[in-house]
């Protein structure tokens, strides 16, 4: 126990304050799109999805000198299609008409931009990704070693949201107090992040659902190759052909060929999809409408759905409210966790040993 309890203690040490920062930024993104509608003009609009008025607004973007690479179409929480350009950073946000109501051309022009970019990839790119989900599954370590390390003072037991004092004794017992208690969500936040960042290790945990190599094949593009870009494209055509095939789905994501011999992609979700852009897909020829390919997000390996649910379960895109709130609660305790545990191994108070009293010499 004495050696757990020494390895826990070092790890939070050396990396508590990179927890720290991952369950703040994570607790600040799960209310983006509040932070966007208090602050952004038609953010707060309600949604459109008639196939009419979302074609009017595609041809309108991409018809423009500048167009974007993808639009990212308006959801029941956003009124804001976000456009995605090829070069470096720039995007935008556009009104449901189509019209921009402001762009970028740099990450730190926006701070919901820049605060993904800082949970997700710890700035660093696709190194900080790896980073980060490294820092992850340190963290799960965490939680099984703080549980255990805690069965033998369960009788202590007294939940704090703050230290009662900030001595290390006093840290380590609300530490250790508000850890178990929130273990199952730190659990899940750290499990649920493990799994998107390191696609090792998700294959391991999916394996026993579907082997890697079926959900590999599963979630390949369409092998097919498409024509130039038409400027005639009836971007209202492969909106009705999706709606055809899935009347109830919700529209998502279309995306222009990003090199020669690309197709369209038109992304949609249907109803029973937790992911909020959802997985069911659409390739369309860029030279004449024409549906190549299309795949089910539902009839996909259970691995795969599994997977799916990942990033709706990590970033409380579903449950409403009352989830968020919960995930909100996970972050900032495994802010207020990693931040304390660092400040008392470098810097905080030791711990006081109490003097015993010296006894008075016996009397001749």
């Amino acid at each position: 126990m004495g050696t757990l309890r020494l390895l826990h203690r070092w790890a939070g040490g050396l990396i508590g304050l990179f927890l720290a920062v991952l369950g703040l930024s994570g607790a600040l993104l799960v209310h983006k799109d509040d932070f966007l509608r208090a602050t952004l003009p038609h953010a707060a609009d309600p949604q459109v999805q008639d196939t009419a008025a979302v074609a009017a607004a595609v041809e309108r973007i991409f018809s423009a000198p500048d167009r974007p690479r993808s639009i990212v179409l308006a959801s029941e929480r956003l009124g804001l299609h976000r456009l995605n350009y090829a070069q470096g950073e720039a995007s935008a946000y556009a009104d449901q008409s189509g019209r921009i109501v402001t762009r970028w051309s740099s990450k730190w022009e926006r701070p919901e931009v820049w605060l993904f970019d800082l949970h997700h990839h710890l700035l660093a790119g696709d190194v900080g990704k790896t980073a980060a989900g490294i820092m992850a599954v340190v963290g799960l370590g965490f939680v099984v070693t703080g549980v255990i390390l805690w069965w033998p003072a369960r009788r202590l037991f007294a939940l704090r949201p703050w230290p009662a004092n900030l001595t290390r004794n006093g840290v380590v017992r609300q530490h250790r107090d508000l850890g178990v208690v929130t273990a199952p969500l730190l659990f899940v936040s750290m499990l649920t992040g493990v799994m998107m960042t390191l696609p090792a290790v998700e294959d391991v945990l999916l394996a026993p659902f579907s082997r890697p190599s079926v959900m590999a094949a599963a979630q390949k593009p369409p092998t097919a190759k498409g024509g130039p870009l038409s400027p005639n494209i009836d971007y209202g055509a492969l909106i009705a052909t999706a709606r055809a095939k899935h009347p109830d789905a919700e529209l998502r994501i279309i995306s222009l060929p990003a090199k020669p011999g690309g197709l369209i992609s038109l992304r949609v979700r249907q109803q029973a999809e937790w992911l909020p852009n959802g997985r069911t897909m659409f390739w369309f020829d860029p030279a004449d409408g024409r549906l190549v390919a299309s795949r089910d997000a539902l009839a996909q390996p259970l691995g795969v759905r599994i997977a799916n649910a990942e990033y709706p379960i990590h970033a409380a895109k579903v449950g409403g409210l009352a989830y968020r709130l919960v995930m909100t609660a996970s972050g900032l305790t495994l802010a207020l966790l990693g931040s304390l545990a660092v400040w008392t191994f470098w810097a905080g108070p030791k711990t006081q040993k109490r003097k015993r009293p010296r006894r008075a010499p016996a009397a001749a």
